[in-house]
């Protein structure tokens, strides 16, 4: 009876193969696409919010050039469907109030270089000068060389609040002429300060803006006995305050037939910055800039075509997205799309841009890692076989053998149940002959040992044997042929 091998029946094939291992593309592919969901969501908390459809600007009072220039602005934005709201005000100042008030809801205003102090600029920011705001002073009596020489007299400086005022203000001081001394300054502006001035209730009038436009100032200038002050010392205010600019009324620029006037004049003026809350959206700073182009980028008696909006900052600082206007102009989408798909399609690209970006390199690393984690479901196993190989190699007993056999049904029965990908059939198929192969090393010396040990035990070989041995082995018929053969040897010698 043949013995028995101790091997168990070999287990039956029950791999399973699909198409794709959704677990393993899961495992790949997850680790991805939880960074992809934290770029979205970081992209999405930065993002910028749609712009809203509603502004709120604070220009002056109602009937002047800034209100004017407000309304054309509205005109301008409702082509993009935003409304703006135009609120009347004092002036300047009180702009400059509404804008650092966070209540107040207003998103940008007119202000006057020279009238903001230092803590009042924070939070803002200037979208650009928009214009000149020219200061014209005119007076009674004898040529007057410097404003020192105002000291005493009646002086309409402007009302409350104004830029007018503040700007008077500061160029007395210089002069050494304040409030409450021997100089009267009176709170009168545009109008009611021309007509004081001449009906002689006052010595000299300061006007700016509105209350110095052409047609204003050549009526004063043909006035009998009524004079407009000269800047010869223009360039020494322009350095000492810096946000003023020296400009120069031409000769004939009031009546170019009588040439009036018949000389250059000398005039100062600040700029008027349209200054923003720094919370306001780019695509609204775009938009506010290309309406200050529209109003204000035409040529007058004061300024050049083109010469405003222009990025010149002094009390706010120039805005980010301003500067990139001034610089570049509209970014791409806005040129070519309407403002509102613009706007959205700029949203988006902040999403989209940092999926592109996480998508490049994985589309490279996915499928390899996909491939290392399928195969690596093979490749374990060859650990284990190499030592049950060697482990062949050696001696060992019957329990030893026995133990290394179940450990190698073990390893096929789990490669049997392996879940695999078409595509690395071929790579299970070797395992299989890798472990068939083990497995025939080891029956193969287990079948060698046995025969071995059964070989029947027949004493030394026939050469090593004494003479004597095979003699007393050999048969009698044989001893008694070679008796018979040996006298008929003898008789034929």
């Amino acid at each position: 009876m043949k013995p028995a091998t101790g091997r168990k029946r070999p287990p039956r094939l029950v791999a399973r193969f699909v198409a794709i291992s959704w677990r393993d593309l899961a495992v790949s592919f997850g680790p991805l696409l939880l960074i992809a969901v934290a770029a979205i969501w970081v992209a999405v908390r930065l993002i910028q919010p749609a712009p809203p459809s509603t502004l709120t600007i604070s220009a002056g009072p109602e009937g002047s050039t800034f209100w004017n220039a407000a309304q054309k602005y509205k005109e301008i934005l409702a082509r993009n469907r935003i409304t703006l709201n135009v609120l009347p005000s004092e002036g300047s100042l009180q702009n400059l109030k509404r804008l650092s008030d966070p209540k107040s809801n207003v998103d940008v205003g007119f202000v006057q270089d020279g009238v903001a102090p230092g803590p009042a600029s924070e939070g803002l920011m200037s979208l650009g000068s928009v214009a000149y705001v020219p200061l014209a002073i005119f007076y009674h009596g004898p040529t007057i060389a410097r404003l020192s020489e105002f000291k005493g007299l009646r002086l309409a400086v402007g009302a409350e609040g104004s830029g007018t005022r503040e700007l008077a203000l500061a160029l007395l001081k210089a002069n050494g002429i304040v409030p409450g001394g021997p100089t009267k300054l009176l709170p009168l502006s545009g109008d009611d300060a021309a007509q004081a001035l001449v009906a002689g209730k006052v010595d000299a009038a300061f006007l700016a803006g509105d209350s110095a436009q052409p047609a204003v100032m050549g009526k004063l200038y043909r006035t009998p006995n009524v004079q407009f002050y000269d800047f010869t010392q223009a360039d020494a205010y322009t350095r000492r305050f810096p946000y003023l600019t020296q400009l120069q009324m031409p000769m004939g620029a009031f009546d170019l037939g009588k040439n009036l006037p018949s000389t250059p004049i000398h005039m100062v003026a600040p700029t008027a910055e349209l200054v923003a809350r720094d919370s306001l959206h780019p695509a609204l700073s775009d938009l506010l800039i290309e309406a200050a182009r529209e109003v204000h980028g035409k040529a007058n008696i004061m300024q050049r075509a083109g010469e405003f909006p222009a990025p010149l900052a002094h009390d706010f600082p120039i805005s980010d997205d301003a500067a990139r206007y001034y610089k570049s102009g509209k970014s791409f989408l806005y040129r070519i799309l309407p403002f509102w798909l613009a706007s959205l399609a700029d949203r988006l690209l902040v999403v989209v841009v940092p999926l592109i970006v996480l998508l490049i390199p994985a589309l490279r690393v996915v499928p390899s890692l996909y491939t290392w984690r399928v195969k690596s479901r093979i490749y374990r196993w060859y650990g284990a076989l190499i030592a049950i190989e060697r482990s062949a190699l050696s001696e060992y007993s019957a329990e030893e053998r026995a133990t290394l056999i179940e450990r190698l049904d073990a390893i096929e029965e789990s490669v049997n149940g392996l879940k695999m990908p078409l595509a690395y059939a071929d790579q299970f198929y070797v395992l299989r002959e890798h472990i068939g192969f083990v497995r025939e090393r080891l029956t193969h010396s287990r079948e060698a040992q046995r025969d071995a040990s059964e070989a029947p035990d027949d004493g030394p070989p026939a050469s090593a044997r004494a003479p004597e041995a095979d003699a007393a082995t050999e048969s009698p018929e044989a001893r008694g042929a070679d008796e018979a053969d040996e006298p008929s040897a003898g008789r034929h010698a």
